[in-house]
């Protein structure tokens, strides 16, 4: 089967390396184009253009899929399937309607439950202790193809967006080699989603980032976590200097009369902190302009104390 692959980030990785150590046969892999990071603003080529390179694998990197040039392209590699993960942008209907075995999708999430742009991290956000995988056969809307195969994976409590996203790339490639058999032997099943039980899951945007100690103080770590490592929840420190979270826990204390933000503790190394009900203990930290450092770091510089309250002069 003449497979041309579309991703991007390191999600994409997984599925792509699987189907190369499959011994698929890869006609060529589409990416984003080259960006620019970091201070010098050097153009750094994405995650799956540089291993598709050392595989030795033709890549694509066009502005946009709905050029002339791009079909024509299409027709030129003649795929009899294009695998989707996590590609970044829209395909259009000339593209997702070329090959005979369809555009597959890996999504990280148990579909119909959170279609878009961040299933993780709002998984773990909302608290769930189970996601998963769905592989879906493409079409025009935002994830709502027909269900192909899933795998469920399971959210551990201190379980952070690292962690279930190097879970589910693992679970998305091993589902992808199950659709891929199946679409070969004529076996694959497709089950229409149940749009009444769709849930959204937005791109994470700064606001999202910006941690609200009024809420209970699981929800409170469930954020934490679920922006960790990237791009990270934040709160500011009473001079107004910004201060990301890596790593927390929370507990259960009875903080009547404390204000949510205010810290109730610096002793043990950690950073304990009032919520709605009881308080987010903060472990490792990125204070604004320092690199990331263990609470008790933060603590010993002497730049938090007990009574400082967390939050005050937002920007």
């Amino acid at each position: 089967m003449r497979i041309l692959f579309m991703g991007t980030p390191d999600f994409a990785l997984f599925s792509l390396r699987a189907l190369v150590q499959a011994g698929e046969e890869i006609v060529g892999v589409v990416t984003q184009p080259d960006k620019p990071k970091g201070r010098g603003y050097e153009l750094l080529p994405p995650p799956v253009k540089s291993y598709a390179l050392e595989a030795g694998l033709a890549v694509y990197q066009p502005a946009s899929l709905r050029t002339e040039e791009f079909y024509e392209l299409l027709c030129s590699l003649a795929p009899d399937m294009i695998v989707v993960a996590a590609y970044g942008k829209i395909l259009p209907a000339n593209v997702l309607e070329y090959p005979k075995y369809g555009c597959i999708n890996v999504h990280g999430s148990l579909l119909p439950e959170y279609r878009g742009a961040a299933p993780m991290q709002r998984a773990i956000m909302d608290g769930k202790a189970q996601t998963g995988i769905t592989t879906m056969w493409m079409d025009t809307g935002l994830d709502t193809g027909d269900m192909l195969l899933r795998e469920v994976v399971e959210i551990d409590a201190h379980d952070n967006f690292e962690t279930v996203h190097d879970k589910l790339g693992e679970a998305g490639a091993r589902a992808l080699l199950r659709t891929v058999e199946a679409a070969r032997l004529g076996t694959l099943t497709r089950t229409k989603q149940d749009d009444s039980l769709a849930t959204y899951a937005a791109k994470i945007e700064k606001s999202d980032c910006l941690i609200d100690f009024s809420l209970p103080c699981e929800q409170v770590h469930n954020r934490i976590r679920g922006l960790s490592p990237i791009p990270l929840a934040f709160t500011y420190t009473p001079d107004g200097k910004m201060l990301k979270v890596i790593a927390s826990t929370y507990v259960d204390q009875n903080t009547a009369g404390a204000v949510p933000g205010e810290v109730l503790s610096t002793s043990d190394g950690v950073i304990t902190v009032a919520c709605s009900t009881g308080a987010v203990q903060l472990l490792t930290v990125l204070p604004e302009g320092k690199k990331r450092m263990r609470a008790a770091d933060f603590i010993n510089g002497r730049k938090i104390a007990k009574g400082d309250l967390l939050g005050a002069g937002k920007n």
